[in-house]
């Protein structure tokens, strides 16, 4: 047999044929034994785990002429005729492809006349979540009060894009994804009846490779086979696969381990040179990591995967490498594979993520030491007592600013600091602090500019926008707020922000919005960084060479004749008209 049909020979044509839905057939098959067949089914689940062959297989055993039967027997006309798909009344849609209401018109308008070869009138509509918001409007009415003659199967691998409407419809069926030992022991069944000889290991790296779709699991079997001549080996499937072999693996993962970027530049370039995909080279090291997390933490659970052929080997890495570390660079890959996606030169970002997981060695040092048992309970009553500590400055430090903190000019803003400030400094102070305020305290802007243009601005840069998405989440009043800002520099731990307006600049600077911003920062950075604010005509001077404003200290205007009106003390009105507008655009004039 032509090895381009091996998956089409072996798809299912009975209810028996299909691999690891058992719980699904059993409840077709018992609704068709007491004549309790539905009008409409929502297959859903993975990529070819049999969603569409099993509506096909239930309208043959609906239809069958020795039936309605349990099994389709696959030798009346009107089996035959639905499995070549010359049978009329059987029709199968692809949602993809015809997804307007002009197409479900169609179908409602046609359900109404009886069925002219078969039993019943069925549709199968793949991928169903693909019609528009109209055509299942349209289709709404017909599911609800159907011919008795007409069946409905609609099958989708996103039931979650369906409308809870037509979910309510149907008869819901969760297909799910096929265990490796099934899939194994189906391939291995195809082998042997086609004549194919193939090894164990390579059965079950394809089976893993598949990721519970047995239809994917069969295609590389095929194109395995037909690479290497009706022979199948581990090795042959890693090479049409584009995978890497375990001795890559090794060689990476110990480049890794003593932290040898110059190792790491020839390693990615042979694999590269040997036509392996950046992304898959990727996702295979996360999966041999996993590995290696999964021994080290459960040696005697059995989990190792299929992909570990020398097993001393594989146990020496991962005594080599502490859990926290390896959690780490789990965390690095696979933020580094989300944006590999959409990268232009994805070898260079494989080659970035490589270095990266070099470098976290050291952040994740003192982490190694406490896998011995002996100071992990004291390390962890230290950080948890400095966290108290932390928290309980935090909570009295907002209490400050709710009540209002009154700084005497010259004590609190520095030994030099003027006494008689001009009076525009006053803007960059005033807000929540009631009358008085506080000063902040330098910014040397030098750092910043020289790093404004470094790799780590331009990751945080291109990461900010999934930032302010997920602080909106978490508040979204202080998204409102912090949009204003623009990151425009990242040195020494610090993000530093640049804002047009001083009032979202000091909302954005309390501390219970700090503590949300640089958290969020953190977990979408993968880096602990600090937060760090100025105004955006200081950070453009700077740029500009025309000094640097905001290095220098900045202090209270006292209140007296002359000085600006407190902002404690203005009108409602004038505070809500400074907020929507901005102090610059705010001119308050007393009347003549």
């Amino acid at each position: 047999m032509s090895h381009i049909a091996l998956y089409r020979a072996w798809r299912p044509q009975t209810f028996q044929d299909m691999v690891g839905q058992q719980h699904i057939i059993q409840t077709l098959q018992n609704a068709i034994r007491e004549n309790r067949v539905s009008h409409a089914y929502l297959f859903n689940g993975p990529r070819g785990t049999g969603k569409t062959t099993t509506a096909k297989v239930l309208a043959k055993a609906v239809n069958c002429e020795r039936g309605p039967a349990v099994e389709p027997c696959n030798e009346c006309d009107a089996c035959r005729g639905i499995t070549a798909g010359h049978i009329m009344d059987v029709i199968e849609i692809d949602a993809a492809s015809n997804r307007g209401i002009d197409e479900i018109r169609e179908i409602r308008d046609k359900v109404r006349y009886a069925p002219s070869e078969v039993r019943f009138k069925v549709y199968i509509i793949d991928e169903v979540h693909m019609l528009t918001t109209e055509a299942f409007n349209a289709l709404l009415k017909t599911l609800e009060e159907p011919p008795g003659h007409v069946i409905f199967i609609l099958a989708t691998t996103e039931p979650h894009k369906l409308p809870a409407t037509i979910i309510s419809r149907c008869q819901r069926f969760d297909f799910r994804q096929v265990s490796l030992e099934e899939q194994s022991a189906r391939l291995l069944q195809i082998c042997g009846d086609e004549g194919i000889v193939a090894d164990e290991d390579a059965i079950a790296y394809i089976s893993r490779l598949s990721e519970g779709g047995m239809r994917d699991a069969i295609s590389l079997l095929e194109q395995v086979a037909a690479f290497g001549d009706r022979r199948i080996t581990l090795d042959a499937a890693i090479d049409v696969t584009g995978g890497m072999a375990a001795d890559q693996f090794y060689q990476l993962a110990e480049a890794v381990r003593e932290r040898n970027v110059a190792a790491l530049m020839p390693l990615v370039e042979s694999l590269m040179q040997a036509g392996k995909a950046a992304d898959k080279c990727m996702e295979n090291l996360m999966y041999y990591f996993r590995d290696l997390l999964v021994l080290k933490l459960a040696p005697t659970g059995g989990a190792v995967t299929e992909r570990v052929v020398d097993r001393d080997r594989f146990r020496e890495m991962a005594e080599a490498y502490s859990s926290q570390r390896l959690f780490a660079m789990i965390d690095v890959l696979n933020r580094y594979q989300v944006e590999l996606k959409h990268a232009s030169q994805p070898q260079t970002l494989f080659e970035v993520a490589l270095m990266k997981l070099c470098a976290i060695g050291d952040d994740h040092a003192s982490e190694g030491a406490r896998d011995t048992g002996g100071s992990d309970s004291a390390s962890s009553a230290e950080v948890t007592k400095l966290r108290q500590q932390v928290q309980a400055l935090e909570r009295k430090l907002e209490s400050l600013v709710q009540n209002g903190v009154q700084v005497q000019a010259g004590q609190d803003a520095g030994a030099g600091a003027s006494r008689n400030p001009a009076p525009n400094a006053r803007g960059a102070l005033r807000g929540s602090f009631g009358g008085g305020g506080i000063a902040r305290a330098k910014v040397k802007l030098d750092g910043y500019i020289a790093a404004a243009g470094s790799p780590e601005t331009s990751i945080a840069r291109s990461r900010w926008g999934d930032v302010l998405s997920r602080v909106k989440d978490a508040k979204v009043t202080l998204h409102a707020w912090l949009k204003d800002g623009e990151l425009v520099s990242v040195d020494g731990g610090n993000l530093l922000l640049a804002f047009k307006n001083d009032i979202h600049r000091e909302t954005t600077e309390k501390p219970n919005h700090r503590e949300i911003i640089e958290r969020i920062a953190q977990e979408v950075l993968g880096v602990s960084y600090n937060l760090v604010t100025v105004m955006l005509k200081d950070w453009q001077a700077a740029l500009d060479g025309a000094g640097n404003p905001a290095s220098e200290p900045l202090e209270l205007v006292p209140e007296g004749e002359g000085a600006p009106v407190a902002a404690s003390k203005r009108p409602e009105w004038v505070e809500e008209a400074v907020k929507l507008f901005g102090e610059d655009l705010v001119v308050v004039k007393e009347n003549q």
